[in-house]
């Protein structure tokens, strides 16, 4: 394999409006990042991933772009943004963009202009198609539910968006679209940008004749993602992209890619893949429902267990994957991943030591590193994200109380990611002198960073561990390039693996049960790397762990 400037890295996503506000409108904003780089730097990021700050009215939280070359005025200036990768750079860290170019807003000059002349040429930035029989194309239900066709006014014909109806799709089949993205993609690459992660790319590839599938729910419509799985050659628009735009930069990237057809994987992130990396969903899949939220099964800890290890076991023979617990689209991992008994500082610790130290890029999200939780929900009104709100009426829909629909939405709503990060324990958490754009999570006097700073046992200082353990240089080289070999499978409640090389072998092991767990050790133990219980002393024979217990062993 050859080696990349990425390949050692940590990375930290930032979902700028929660992160921190400076001038107190109650949205965060570029020179609250500023004024924390410092903090991530300690922390031992190295590239920080920016959910979108572009133009934006904001339908879905800046994932529907207006102007593709200007800032948001929520979050500042392109001169703070060029001060924001001046002052990054100082300190040695990257910083990455949100690419959001499978649709755009529909405020967009280019989707006005489509609806101005729906016979001309910016109509076919789009996918303008007739209906059928007075009805639209097709029987494609949206990702925020309902149908993927909305008219165009004054006309017979639809335009099509996967996501909410003011997130036209871009065609990707117009050339002319097509050069017009990979100019605004170096503009921002000469800028000084290292990189991008890729929102949604899977979707650019349509089956153009748009066929009808057989419905997957009581509305009548089937999933949009169903087009997306009966269609090839969104590889030929990829390579296209990146031989065009990012090769020339040695940019990173990212992709968000679900709906991989088998065997693709290595032409997605191999040796001359796609994209440099993309996120491993593997485990938050496994929570999804076969309708909607309301029917997600609950996270069965073998299930979990044998997935990472089957994703880590498949990615190794061919790249890199990025490396998650949360981020702004899934609800907290500690309220996710781990049983209540566990959702502890020590448990919190545990699931971070498993993550940080598996075989590809580690990405923290925003407050993960001080181990936040899922907020309280006490109706449907406090929610903001466009995503939950549908998911609730489908639950209603199906027949559950509202009580249980809010409970439903409790656990998986977006918005769990999106409070505002818990600073101190003064009003609104140290986030803003003024009134949040989103509630801050009730905990926040028991969990934020100001307290965690000044207790050396802190989930926080434990992840400034974890990162400088990962990426110390007796051991960087193992963590990064070492082989992923899970061990102690036979067991009900232990997590473990090891990285090795043929120079080094290390063990991660945890109790993620109720109960002591003893363990053969089969190897010797050199010494004791990390612990979350502070246990120093060496193990021989055996290893002997306590509920919620973490540990990370150099061996022979």
């Amino acid at each position: 394999m050859t080696k990349k400037w990425w390949h050692d890295k940590v990375a930290y996503q930032i979902y700028p409006k929660s992160f921190l506000d400076s001038n107190g409108d109650g949205i965060g904003d570029l020179r609250g990042i500023i004024s924390k780089l410092d903090y991530l730097k300690e922390l031992g990021i190295d590239i920080i991933w920016l959910s979108p700050i572009y133009k934006s009215p904001f339908v879905d939280q800046g994932y529907d772009i207006s102007d593709y070359y200007a800032i948001a005025e929520e979050f500042g200036t392109m001169e703070d943004f060029d001060e924001l990768l001046a002052e990054a750079k100082k300190r040695d860290m990257y910083i990455i963009m949100d690419l959001v170019i499978n649709h755009c807003s529909n405020q967009h000059e280019w989707f006005r202009k489509a609806l101005a002349d729906p016979d001309g040429e910016y109509a076919d930035y789009f996918y303008f198609r007739k209906g059928k029989n007075g009805n639209p194309p097709s029987n494609y239900r949206s990702y925020f539910g309902g149908s993927c066709w909305e008219p165009v006014p004054g006309t017979d014909k639809y335009y099509l968006h996967m996501f909410a109806k003011e997130q036209p799709d871009l065609n990707w089949e117009n050339p002319k679209l097509r050069q017009e993205l990979y100019r605004m993609v170096n503009w921002w690459l000469e800028k000084g940008l290292a990189g991008f992660r890729i929102d949604a790319i899977i979707n650019i590839k349509k089956n153009l004749d748009f066929p009808d599938f057989e419905p997957d729910g009581a509305d009548g419509l089937a999933g949009c993602w169903k087009m997306v799985e009966s269609v090839d050659g969104v590889g030929e628009f990829l390579e296209e992209l990146k031989n065009n735009t990012l090769r020339k930069y040695d940019a990173f990237t990212v992709g968000e890619v679900f709906n991989m057809k088998e065997g693709e994987l290595p032409q997605f992130i191999g040796e001359n893949g796609h994209f440099s990396t993309i996120f491993d969903f593997s485990a938050h899949c496994l929570s999804d429902g076969e309708h909607g939220w309301y029917d997600a099964p609950p996270i069965d800890f073998k299930e979990w267990r044998d997935t990472i290890i089957r994703s880590q076991l498949e990615v190794q023979e061919c790249g890199f994957e990025a490396n998650i617990i949360e981020n702004h689209d899934e609800p907290r991992g500690v309220s996710r991943f781990l049983p209540e008994y566990a959702q502890t500082p020590a448990g919190t610790k545990m699931l971070g030591t498993i993550s940080i130290f598996l075989r590809g890029i580690p990405f923290i999200y925003q407050g993960q590193e001080i181990g936040m939780k899922n907020a309280v929900w006490n109706s449907i009104e406090e929610y903001d994200d466009i995503s939950t709100r549908d998911q609730y009426h489908m639950a209603r829909h199906a027949g559950l109380t509202d009580e249980e629909a809010l409970r439903v939405c409790g656990k998986m709503s977006r918005d769990n990611a999106r409070t505002p990060v818990q600073w101190n324990d003064k009003e609104n958490a140290g986030f803003t002198t003024g009134t949040p754009w989103l509630k801050v999570n009730s905990n926040y006097r028991e969990i934020n960073v100001e307290s965690q700073e000044e207790d050396e046992d802190s989930v926080l200082n434990y992840y400034r561990r974890l990162v400088k353990v990962r990426k110390s240089q007796e051991y960087k080289e193992v963590f990064t390039y070492g082989r992923f070999v899970p061990v102690y499978q036979n067991t009900d409640f232990i997590m473990a693996y090891y990285r090795e090389d043929e120079n080094q072998r290390i063990l991660v092991v945890a109790n993620f049960g109720k109960e002591d767990e003893e363990l053969e050790l089969k190897y010797p133990v050199k010494r004791v790397l990390l612990s979350n219980k502070n246990e120093t002393e060496t193990p021989e024979q055996s290893l002997k762990l306590e509920s919620c217990e973490v540990m990370v062993l150099e061996c022979m």
